[in-house]
């Protein structure tokens, strides 16, 4: 029952416009998926995507403002279309924010080449993201919430981290241990500035001038693995603080993290996202926070598939994330990734596997988590 209305919702979507920016219809709960880098696929893939999301009975995308930033606004207006509402992650590596010539901090090869935080240039990020919410918004796409940056504590996306050529050594476990310190602060200081342009130029719009700002969805990505790969990273309740200290909660409504707990049990899961989201705070107490990237991974390929464990341990998130919602201290989910990832992805021998429903449904046995 659940899919065929879906589907008949999603074929009445594709006829009709999107209604009107109403922030009364915003719900206080966000439960959703990612499906970024739209922007690299052609028109029908973009349409076919989304509408098997549509279809789906999935209400909330995290999509992408990448190159190239036609694209990806093709893709915003699918998504507005069909009645998703869409967290808007901006990809700060888009070379068009910096000055010509500069130039990338190396990945070795390992990881892809990262632009500095603190190369970037506020005048030039302010006069294309302008022009891609000019664009945006004549289109008549409402954004329910927009994330500009993605894992700024993690060197895979914060170019002022150093990639070490030859990994196996201590990484950092505290900003005084980072190797380019001065950088990276710099880094900080530019991004509150980002989040500050991101704002203003919203409100110049129609239909998301009441979008909610959410900060760079932080890595969760432990010290035993920074190791191994021989990547700095600084702990997101660290990087928290940071940011706090220079006045990011007079622009944000929320903190951006991402949880990547693997199959733990109950307990040890419980003890996990405790301490992972420590910093996250009811509205008056702090800032609460979104989980805009989450997931477990299935590296089965067959078809069917078998994905009866993943599906409970995806229903244990779901249960920690549920009392945290109730308590005020969290306002999202988008589980990561619908199709792209062939380990986390749930879109799979063409129907939403058991673990995707589960981590995308909106009843979680009593309570709507919206």
């Amino acid at each position: 029952m659940r899919a065929l209305s879906a589907c008949a919702l999603s074929a009445l979507w594709a006829l009709a416009p999107a209604p009107p920016a109403d922030a009364g219809n915003v719900l206080p709960d966000r439960i959703g998926i990612n499906r970024v880098n739209l922007a690299w696929l052609s028109r029908a893939d973009q349409e076919r995507v989304l509408k098997e999301i549509a279809a789906s009975g999935i209400t909330h995308v995290r999509l992408s403002l990448s190159r190239p930033v036609d694209k990806s606004i093709e893709a915003l207006e699918m998504a507005n279309r069909l009645g998703l509402k869409i967290l808007l992650e901006i990809q700060l590596g888009n070379k068009d924010y910096y000055p010509a010539g500069t130039r990338p901090r190396t990945g070795f090869g390992r990881v892809l080449d990262a632009q500095r935080l603190s190369d970037l240039d506020l005048d030039l990020y302010r006069e294309h993201l302008r022009a891609a919410l000019r664009r945006i918004d004549g289109m008549g796409i409402r954004i329910d919430a927009v994330e500009p940056g993605n894992e700024i504590n993690y060197s895979a996306y914060n170019g002022d981290l150093v990639v070490y050529e030859n990994p196996g050594r201590r990484t950092p476990r505290k900003v005084s241990e980072i190797a380019n310190r001065p950088a990276f602060e710099r880094g900080l200081d530019a991004y509150v500035a980002i989040v500050r342009v991101t704002r203003e130029e919203l409100r110049t719009t129609v239909y998301s001038g009441n979008a909610l700002l959410v900060s760079a969805g932080l890595s969760d990505v432990g010290t035993g693995e920074a190791d191994r790969r021989g990547m700095e990273r600084l702990a997101p309740g660290a990087v928290i603080s940071l940011l706090r200290e220079r006045g990011i909660d007079a622009l944000v409504d929320g903190y951006g993290i991402h949880v990547y707990p693997g199959r733990k049990r109950d307990a040890a899961l419980a003890r996990y996202l405790t301490t992972l989201l420590d910093f996250c705070r009811p509205e008056g107490q702090g800032k609460p926070c979104w989980v805009s990237e989450w997931g477990i991974a299935n590296t089965a390929h067959s078809c069917p598939l078998d994905d009866r464990e993943r599906k409970e341990a995806v229903r244990a998130v779901r249960r920690g994330f549920s009392e945290m919602m109730e308590g005020g201290r969290l306002e999202a989910a988008y589980y990561y990734d619908w199709d792209t990832q062939p380990v986390y992805s749930v879109w799979r021998c063409g129907v939403l596997s058991p673990a995707g429903v589960a981590a995308t449904e909106t009843d979680t046995g009593g309570r709507v988590a919206r």
